[in-house]
């Protein structure tokens, strides 16, 4: 009878999680099927969105497609969590589900108030400086005999360049043929004469050319200049383009280009990472880890440079060779102390560390020198492995939806885009965990904001988006010290037992939030995360 119940045990023990599982997978392709906007919602829209437009055959019927319709973003960004037909005890350990959170919860009434004017205003201050009319969005109509360059044409603030690709293509000949350019931001001219066309207005905002030969007026079209009179160092020109009965519109960017900034390979010019990497750490009390971090270094990198940030009340001195200590204001924050010390770095990479990992032969960083030196990446990530044996890379796929006046949508996947060629490796992905390479001077342009004292690894990702093109590698790998023995009551030490109520603080946090700053700073109205 014994042997009976435990085959019948053993049976359940296995069936019953492989019920589990189908039913899940049954169940979410059922949900991945759901229209979460709702039919009515989305053809409203898209009704009012044709209503806006003007066509002249708005007497012909259409049929909507469904399923195309649903990937439009039509001025209605959704933040949706997914609804689990199963709950059991670890149901979200075993199948993982994206959860949605509304960043505004925390503010009520007046503060809500002042808290939307501060990002309207904000905001609005946002685009001013960085739209220009290179953003909008110019349609040449069709069959237009003006041949114009649609975009590519940059001139630098100030300088006079030749406009490419002007030219009038019409058939008819025998009569005159006429065409003019009108600028906001410049003038025009000429580079060279040709005879049999008449030019007006040369030297001004707006040029004329006329001549009863279309090839000498093609020929003339050639050299039109372009000279920026107006200093602006980064926007755009709209240059009218017109013929008898016929106009178009060109953009000319008006910038200084990308400055570039090179790094001294060393005094013999050998490529190596002492001349190349530059060790960047914050640390705050852990005297004795950041100790064995900088032991573990000097095993396998005794010349490369250690930049320390060091915000302890009562700093002790850290010494040796290689080593550059500052000192910051008591408890300024991990952020902070991510400035001070990349404020600081002279070499072309800058590789961060916390101050309680460990390198070991696995620490391997000439691989990441040598992605970041053979691809477009601006920074790289390894793995940090626990005393357990688990190797996290924390990647992660960020994206953004286009919201309302309420702000956009924030989408954050664990995950990332696709391998690099070359390197089987390392993947392409959005935000990498807190051990990464980066281009010393693309980790500058995004910055750590300061106000994100002890949390906050993800929002510097979320400031880079769009600026940093990262990479992490799972064959490059760091150790992290021990946390048991911090952890247990009985092995703290006196300073262990600080740190953490520093770091840990029981009280309600006054200091801002990522998620505060996710609302209040990069208008976002709400963040989803699996």
């Amino acid at each position: 009878m014994r042997v009976m119940n435990k085959k019948a045990l053993a049976v359940l023990l296995v069936v019953f999680p492989l019920t589990v599982i189908l039913i899940y997978h049954w169940n979410s392709g059922s949900i991945a099927t759901i229209d979460i906007r709702g039919r009515d919602t989305l053809k409203k829209l898209l009704d009012e969105r044709i209503r806006q437009m003007k066509y002249e055959n708005d007497n012909i019927p259409y049929r909507i497609k469904e399923n195309i319709l649903r990937t439009l973003a039509i001025n209605g960004c959704v933040c949706e969590s997914d609804r689990s037909p199963i709950h059991f005890p670890f149901a979200q350990q075993l199948f993982p589900q994206v959860s949605a959170t509304r960043l505004n919860t925390m503010l009520q009434g007046a503060d809500l108030q002042r808290a939307k004017q501060y990002r309207n205003k904000e905001y609005h201050s946002f685009l001013k400086r960085t739209f220009t009319a290179a953003d909008s969005l110019i349609l040449a109509d069709a069959n237009n005999p003006l041949q114009y360059p649609t975009q590519g044409v940059e001139v630098r603030p100030t300088r006079t360049i030749l406009i490419p690709g002007l030219s009038l293509n019409v058939k008819s000949e025998g009569r005159h043929h006429l065409v003019d350019l009108t600028a906001t931001m410049g003038t025009f001219d000429t580079a060279v004469l040709v005879d049999g066309v008449q030019i007006s207005g040369e030297g001004e905002m707006h040029i004329s050319f006329v001549s009863e030969s279309l090839a000498l007026l093609n020929r003339q079209l050639q050299f039109v200049t372009y000279t920026n009179t107006q200093f602006h160092p980064n926007t755009a020109d709209v240059v009218q383009f017109k013929t008898t009965g016929f106009q178009a519109l060109f953009t000319i960017k008006i910038r200084h280009p990308p400055m570039p900034k090179f790094y001294s390979p060393g005094p013999k010019r050998d490529y190596n990472v002492s001349t190349l990497v530059t060790i960047a750490t914050k640390t705050f009390l852990r005297y004795d880890k950041l100790q064995d971090l900088i032991d573990s270094i000097r095993e396998f990198y005794p010349t490369v440079t250690i930049v320390i940030a060091d915000d302890t009340k009562d700093p002790k001195p850290v010494k040796g060779p290689y080593i550059e200590h500052y000192l910051m204001p008591f408890g300024k924050g991990w952020f902070a102390g991510r400035n001070l010390a990349v404020s600081q770095v002279t070499t072309k990479y800058v590789l961060w560390v916390d101050d309680d990992f460990i390198f070991t032969s696995n620490t391997k960083l000439e691989k990441m020198v040598d992605i970041l030196e053979r691809t477009t990446l601006d920074l790289v990530g390894g793995g940090v492995r626990e005393v357990t044996g688990y190797t996290a890379t924390y990647r992660h796929i960020v994206s953004t939806d286009a919201g309302d006046e309420e702000g956009d949508c924030l989408h954050i996947r664990n995950g990332y885009h696709h391998v690099i060629e070359g390197f089987p490796n390392c993947v392409v992905a959005d935000a990498v965990i807190n051990f990464f390479m980066a281009r010393t001077e693309k980790i500058r342009r995004v910055a750590f904001d300061p106000r994100l004292a002890r949390v906050g690894h993800l929002a510097f990702f979320i400031d880079g988006l769009g600026t940093l093109h990262g990479g992490s590698c799972d064959d490059v790998i760091i150790n992290h010290a021990s946390k048991i023995k911090g952890m247990l009551p009985w092995g703290q030490s006196e300073t262990d037992k600080a740190y953490s109520a520093f770091r840990y603080p029981a009280k309600k946090e006054k200091d801002v939030n990522e998620y505060d700053l996710y609302y209040l700073k990069n208008h976002f109205k709400c963040v989803t995360s699996d």
